[in-house]
């Protein structure tokens, strides 16, 4: 059986001074920790999501993801910078060290803030809103275990990401 480890996020948010949609996990899982970059498990559905929507080619390389999110003006983060955690289950997260979102949003044109789930749509709401005061829209998640949502069913849900983007600035 496995116990809690106590873990530190181990690689940096993704944005820059173009962001204009912010993108929330919860905390990398383990593939995505050994991966040191984010939605590493090769299941998760975040990668293949973001290409069908924007219909460009699905990025393999971790610098090649960087541009991608940074072309289509998207920032990646997480809540969590530091949790006991026991694998990659989320549901077994405590003891929350949340990430100081205002890293971004003090120096980003973030128009809409994306819960990529909702225990990192909860997450924020305990940990972020009360310090950001900015609303975050919740959306399913793109893991595997959210088995209830197949693609299509996601990129439905996820087409209001580009809708956001599309719209002038």
């Amino acid at each position: 059986m496995q116990e809690f480890q106590r873990i530190a996020h181990n690689f940096a948010p993704v944005w820059d001074g173009q962001s204009r949609i912010l993108i929330l996990g919860t905390f990398p899982s383990v593939k995505s920790r050994e991966n040191h970059f984010y939605y590493g498990h090769p299941q998760n559905r975040f990668w293949k999501l973001l290409v069908a929507l924007t219909g460009e080619q699905v990025p393999m390389t971790v610098p090649e993801k960087k541009e991608f999110l940074l072309r289509n003006r998207i920032a990646v983060w997480d809540v969590i910078a530091v949790c006991d955690v026991i694998g990659s289950s989320d549901s077994s997260i405590r003891n929350v060290v949340a990430n100081d979102m205002r890293v971004i949003l003090d120096h980003a044109p973030v128009r809409q803030i994306y819960a990529n789930g909702g225990k990192a749509y909860d997450l924020y709401q305990k940990y972020c809103f009360p310090a950001t005061g900015r609303e975050i829209v919740k959306l399913p998640s793109t893991s595997p275990a959210n088995a209830a949502f197949q693609m299509e069913r996601l990129k439905q849900s996820w087409g209001q990401v580009m809708d956001e983007l599309r719209k002038p600035t």
